[in-house]
């Protein structure tokens, strides 16, 4: 007896219908019926969930179109491949015991065509309306503010040039386009606002560009979108969308902050800032430079509501002097404490930071202990 053929003693007329199929000679316009109702259900159910947060950008409402363009596209080719799946699994099931081969067919040339044309025609259409969405978003516009972007382990920098102006935080005005130029000192990083929907890997030795407008005031994050280390996940501060004016007033004052310096006999580590935390500093200074330089995100401070398990707890400076702690932020290599990895921590905040706001930080931190 073969598998082939179960029964036996077979007299050789011809062959049994196979009941896997029989009566299903056009199962197509069932499966087209059952097909389009799911699309049409799944395309409202797509369409109708928030898939990303309020749009902050005159780009975004092209980006979340086209989004919205993909899911229509691709919401009945998974609805029709899963369709066919699912009807075939269980309609020409082999019922238990049935150890015979399935029913001989040949190809369709006709359908075999139809179905690599339609989805080639599909991507070509969705990839020619993706790249000039692309490049409207991407073409200069009048009166651009240039921000030089640099990332790093895990934090971001911005440089306004035309406002000779370097910022730890990133503030933009209302209404007026903006190119980044992004760049990283160290490894990959990706530079993200999900408000603005657009983002851009920084690139090791690369310069990559974004353009987009601003157009709604508040506060937004900024998001590294690239796995770059233990500190991954907050590498993350905030952006300021401000009416023009107040953008002004704001470069206006980081300029003049940027060219006054510090009084003399409270700048340095020397002088009477040598060995302690700085006469003209102040906690509440420190307090802004803390949050700035996204120390939070790496530290833990419960008086700055900051949580980060990147670097060690800087509550516990109960029995620290000025000096230690001055070092550890300079020099975070000099000293680390056992447990946490060397090398994670920027070393450049003595050039990053003026002597009077090191010294507000160290007297922040020191004043701000459990």
């Amino acid at each position: 007896m073969s598998e082939r053929d179960p029964a036996a003693g077979s007299t050789g007329g011809p062959p049994e219908e196979d009941p896997r199929i029989a009566g299903e000679r056009h199962p197509v316009a069932k499966m087209i019926g059952i097909g389009i109702v799911a699309s049409l259900v799944g395309i409202a159910i797509a369409l109708i969930i928030p898939w990303f947060p309020v749009s902050a950008a005159k780009s975004a409402d092209k980006i979340d179109t086209v989004y919205d363009v993909l899911l229509i596209c691709s919401v009945p080719i998974f609805v029709l491949v899963m369709t066919v799946a699912i009807y075939s699994v269980w309609r020409f099931r082999a019922r238990p015991g049935d150890m015979r081969d399935g029913a001989p067919i040949h190809g369709n040339t006709r359908l075999e065509i139809i179905w690599v044309t339609i989805p080639f025609l599909m991507v070509t259409a969705l990839a020619i309306y993706g790249w000039v969405t692309l490049d409207d978003l991407e073409a200069k516009q009048p009166n651009e503010l240039i921000v030089n972007v640099t990332g790093r382990q895990f934090t971001w920098s911005f440089e306004y040039p035309a406002q000779k102006v370097e910022a730890n935080e990133l503030v933009l005005p209302k209404d007026r386009p903006v190119e980044f130029r992004i760049h990283t000192k160290d490894v990959i990083h990706s530079f993200w606002v999900p408000e603005f929907r657009l983002k851009s890997d920084a690139v090791p030795g690369l310069t990559t560009k974004i353009r987009l407008t601003p157009d709604r005031v508040g506060n937004y994050e900024v998001v590294c979108a690239e796995l770059c280390g233990l500190g991954h996940s907050t590498m993350r501060q905030f952006v300021r969308v401000l009416p023009a004016d107040d953008f002004d007033r704001w470069a206006q004052r980081q300029t003049e902050e940027g060219q006054g310096g510090a009084p003399s006999g409270e700048s340095g580590e020397g002088g009477g800032a040598q060995g302690g935390a700085g006469g003209g500093a102040t906690a509440a200074q420190g307090e802004q430079i803390f949050t700035a330089q996204g120390c939070g995100s790496c530290h833990t401070l419960a008086a700055a509501n900051a949580s980060g398990t990147v670097g060690p707890d800087l509550g516990k400076l109960k029995n620290a002097n000025a000096g230690f702690v001055r070092q550890s932020i300079v020099d975070p290599s000099a000293e680390v404490e056992q447990g946490f990895p060397d090398g994670v921590m920027p070393s450049d905040f003595r050039s990053k930071l003026s002597p009077e706001e090191l010294n507000a930080l160290v007297k922040y931190l020191l004043e701000s202990q459990e």
